[in-house]
C-alpha cells in the first residue's frame, strides 16, 4: 500500500514544460466524441468555433473571417461557461486536432512554471509553440494578474495562439477575490487578446441522475477489495488535509505518480477555506488522472461550509462536488 504522507515531490524545473498533454481522462476525447446538449445550441457552436480557429480563422460570435497577415500575431479564443458543459473536453480535442506544436496545461500549472523558471525563461520555453491551451483560467490574486498579462503580452505577438477556458468572462476575472478594480488595465489587457465564446448548459455529469454520496463502510470494503493493494493509497481525510498543506498543488500529479487507486476515509466538513481549496485542487488532479477513488464519511453536501461555500470560489466548490459525485458513481459501478 502507498503512503501519500511519505511523499513530498520536488520536480526539476527543467521538466516542468515536458509532457504538457491531455490528462488520462481526456486522452481519447475528440471533437467527434463531444455530444452537445441539443437544448443549448451554444455548445455545438463552440465546437464549430474551435474547429474554425484551428484552421486559421479569426473567430467572432457574428461569424468567421479568414486571418491573413504576413507575420500574424497569435490569436486568442476564450471559452466561458459553467462547470460540466464540456470545456475541458473541447480543449483536449483541440490539442489532438492541432497542427504544429501544442501544449495543454491548467492555469495553475502555468503560474507555477512562470514562478519556477522566471518570466524570460518561461516565455522562451513556449516561444516556438504554435498553440497554448490553458484550462480554468483564473486570476486569484494581483500577482497572477500581472504574471498572466506579462506572459501573454510577450508570447502572443510572436505568433503563439492561445485557447483558454474559464468559469468567468475575461473582463470579470478577479472579481470577488481581490480588489480587481485596481488592476483593471491589466485585466482588460488580458481580455483584449481573446475572442470570447459563451457555452451554456447544465452539468452533463448530473443529467437525469441523482448526485452520488459517500460510500458506506460495506461499500468501501467491497471497493477496496477490488483494488491492487500494491498501488492502493488509503488515507484519512484528516491526514490528507494536513499533508496537502505541505505540497504545492502543482505537484499533486507527482504526489499521485504510480498510484493505482485512492481511498479517502472519514471525510469531514472543512471550516478552513485554505484546506478546502487544497482539497478541491487534489480532487481536480485525481479526476483528470482518471484514478479510481472512493470516499467515506461526511455527505458531499456538508463538506464545504456556508461561510465560504457561496463566495468568490463557489464555482470551484460546485465543480468539485460534481466530480466527486461522478467518481463515487464509478466506484459503485466498478
Amino acid at each position: 500500500m502507498i503512503d501519500l504522507t511519505a511523499r513530498n515531490p520536488v520536480p526539476n524545473p527543467s521538466d516542468l514544460t515536458a509532457e504538457l498533454v491531455p490528462s488520462p481522462r481526456y486522452r481519447q476525447v475528440r471533437f467527434e466524441t463531444y455530444h452537445p446538449n441539443p437544448d443549448y445550441p451554444s455548445q455545438a457552436a463552440a465546437r464549430t468555433a474551435l474547429q474554425a480557429f484551428l484552421k486559421g480563422a479569426q473567430v467572432r460570435p457574428g461569424g468567421f473571417r479568414l486571418f491573413r497577415r504576413a507575420k500574424p500575431e497569435g490569436r486568442g479564443l476564450y471559452l466561458d461557461g459553467g462547470f460540466g458543459v464540456g470545456k475541458t473536453h473541447l480543449l483536449a480535442s483541440a490539442w489532438h486536432a492541432a497542427q504544429g506544436t501544442a501544449a495543454l496545461m491548467s492555469f495553475q500549472d502555468l503560474m507555477y512554471i512562470i514562478g519556477a523558471l522566471g518570466m524570460i525563461r518561461a516565455v522562451d520555453a513556449f516561444r516556438q509553440h504554435d498553440l497554448l491551451l490553458i484550462d480554468e483560467f483564473e486570476l486569484d490574486d494581483p500577482g497572477n494578474t500581472h504574471m498572466a498579462n506579462t506572459f501573454l503580452g510577450q508570447l502572443m505577438p510572436g505568433g503563439t495562439s492561445v485557447i483558454a477556458t474559464s468559469n468567468t468572462e475575461p473582463g470579470a476575472l478577479g472579481q470577488g477575490r481581490f480588489n480587481a478594480t485596481d488592476f483593471q488595465r491589466q485585466i482588460q489587457g488580458i481580455a483584449s487578446r481573446f475572442d470570447t465564446w459563451r457555452i451554456d448548459g447544465p452539468d452533463y455529469r448530473q443529467r437525469g441522475v441523482r448526485p452520488e454520496d459517500t460510500l458506506s463502510a460495506g461499500e468501501y470494503a467491497a471497493w477496496e477489495a477490488r483494488q491492487n493493494p500494491v498501488t492502493l493509497a488509503r488515507i484519512s481525510h484528516r491526514d490528507l488535509s494536513r499533508h496537502l498543506l505541505q505540497v504545492h498543488p502543482s505537484r499533486f500529479a507527482q504526489l499521485l505518480q504510480g498510484v493505482g487507486a485512492v481511498g479517502v476515509t472519514d471525510l469531514a466538513a472543512m471550516p478552513d477555506q485554505n484546506v478546502a481549496l487544497r482539497f478541491v485542487h487534489f480532487i481536480d488532479k485525481l479526476y483528470d488522472l482518471g484514478l479510481p477513488a472512493a470516499f467515506t464519511g461526511q455527505s458531499l453536501g456538508g463538506l464545504f461550509i456556508d461561510t465560504y461555500r457561496h463566495g468568490a470560489y463557489a464555482k470551484k466548490y460546485s465543480r468539485c462536488l460534481s466530480r466527486l459525485s461522478e467518481v463515487l458513481k464509478e466506484a459503485r459501478v466498478g
